[in-house]
């Protein structure tokens, strides 16, 4: 094997995608809290006309967090650790470093031309899917070109084995590549009209319950291919170089890593429970969920493992503590949505706010903390200079922490009461509550919600400054941190 020191690593595609995971993460943070805002305080949906609606707002907030930060985030550690643990610079390929920064260029084109076409009401109206028929060209364009370069870099590596992470990221590829082409099959209007309707619209080449069956199959595993897969590959690279701790047990990383692969491309139909979809597949997406807990648990207890005998490391390393907690919100959010698949639950869970409160202590617990401990991680790294400032992630991390807690904590009560009401009769089996009761209910903890996005956004605003200022202004690294990473 190669060491480290021969090799001199290009990060320039890994940089422009780290730029682009800050920006888009701080637009749509800021987005997602407005919209909590705006469900407390419905006066602040006519702040910006039309454009300013929850309507508008809401799908712009999911789609930049999840095409704009996380693919970003997983763009950029990528093409940062791939290297490291292939053995291969981009800078040795003159064909790879060209479709990075091509990838790179389109993605930006794809991005800006998202946000335009949502503010603008221009949408297919699937969930996680909204983007129409010419930006999703784009995307399978952007996708393949990722593939390309990821299977370039493993053609010309100098490392035979393949490290576990590698084999998420390819997963992450493989996985979204399948579904995001079967899930956005669909014809113009204008051409299924008879020349009527739009060009630019489009209808889904599948009806009724097929299309909501296939929309489920990608849009559960938007979450596990997106927020998930590629997020343990980090999670796998980034806490044993940070700790200096070998991966607790490789045996249970295949074992987790097929487990996933399995069961959680059948679990998407625990979206469609209750509704007029075939009983045996709403069953078998119950079934899918439950015996999911099993690799994702296996990864989590995998990662909490790995600090063994180094739990001191919690207390002298700020992104030590981000990873561990990264992976415990893991552990809750993959126990918190079998258990809202399981049929008795979901009767009272479905369509309540503790769903967002589900999808939330996953996102922001999970996904966010571990993307922003990366970029943190690689930044000393990419740029040769330390980080800006400890005690800005310090506070950053309590005020987060703080933020997810009452993020999630609000959506549970808030959710459990709107199931139970929904479902309340009294003796004559009238129903006892009006849907406004519940909204009027509701009211305290759409407002602590707001409030827990308002301390999220400040905590990302903290990241971004440190970030900026370690790429700009502070102390000069001589040599490469060969573990912990340096800060002021």
């Amino acid at each position: 094997m190669q060491s480290n020191a021969a090799l001199e690593y290009d990060y320039s595609v890994a940089k422009l995608f780290t730029y682009t995971a800050i920006l888009f993460g701080l637009v749509g943070m800021l987005l997602g809290t407005l919209i909590a805002a705006q469900m407390a305080f419905p006066e602040l949906n006519y702040l910006f006309g039309q454009y300013g609606t929850f309507s508008r707002l809401r799908p712009l907030h999911t789609n930049v967090v999840i095409y704009g930060f996380t693919v970003s985030g997983v763009f950029a550690t990528f093409y940062y650790s791939a290297q490291r643990v292939l053995k291969v610079s981009m800078a040795e390929s003159k064909f790879i470093m060209f479709v990075g920064k091509l990838q790179f260029g389109l993605y930006l084109i794809a991005a800006t031309g998202m946000v335009v076409t949502l503010l603008l009401g221009i949408t297919t109206t699937k969930e996680y899917a909204q983007m129409e028929w010419p930006l999703d060209i784009l995307i399978v364009l952007i996708w393949v070109l990722w593939g390309v370069a990821m299977f370039a870099l493993i053609g010309i590596r100098r490392e035979k084995a393949l490290y576990i992470s590698m084999w998420y990221y390819i997963a992450c590829f493989l996985g979204v590549a399948m579904l995001y082409l079967f899930n956005n099959m669909e014809v113009p209007t204008y051409f299924a009209s008879g020349g009527i309707g739009s060009m630019w619209h489009s209808v889904s080449m599948y009806s009724g319950t097929n299309d909501a069956l296939v929309q489920w199959w990608w849009g559960h595993n938007a979450v596990a291919f997106v927020f998930t897969v590629p997020i343990v590959a980090m999670i796998y690279y980034f806490l044993p170089k940070e700790s200096g701790q070998a991966v607790y047990s490789y045996k249970l990383s295949l074992l987790s890593f097929w487990g996933l692969m399995f069961v959680y491309l059948w679990a998407g139909s625990h979206h469609l429970l209750w509704s007029t979809v075939p009983d045996w597949m709403q069953t078998m997406g119950s079934v899918f969920s439950v015996v999911l807990i099993l690799p994702s648990w296996g990864s989590a207890i995998n990662m909490l493992l790995t600090m063994k005998g180094e739990w001191n490391q919690l207390t002298e390393n700020p992104l030590i503590k981000f990873m561990v907690l990264a992976s415990t919100f893991y552990m809750l959010s993959t126990l918190e949505g079998p258990i809202q698949a399981i049929k008795s639950v979901n009767a009272i869970a479905h369509f309540t706010d503790w769903i967002p409160g589900h999808v939330h202590d996953g996102v922001l617990g999970w996904v966010a903390f571990m993307i922003m401990a990366a970029l943190f991680h690689m930044a000393p790294r990419m740029f040769k200079r330390e980080i800006y400032s400890r005690k800005l992630i310090e506070a950053q991390f309590w005020i987060q922490t703080t933020a997810v807690v009452l993020y999630f904590t609000s959506m549970w009560i808030a959710g459990i009461t709107q199931g139970m009401m929904w479902r309340a009769v009294d003796e004559y089996g009238n129903l006892m509550y009006s849907f406004i009761d519940t909204v009027t209910v509701l009211h305290p903890y759409y407002a602590i919600r707001a409030l827990a996005g308002v301390l999220y956004v400040t905590g990302f605003v903290m990241f971004a400054y440190n970030m900026i200022k370690t790429m700009t202004s502070s102390k000069v690294l001589t040599e490469e941190p060969q573990f912990k990473s340096p800060m002021a």
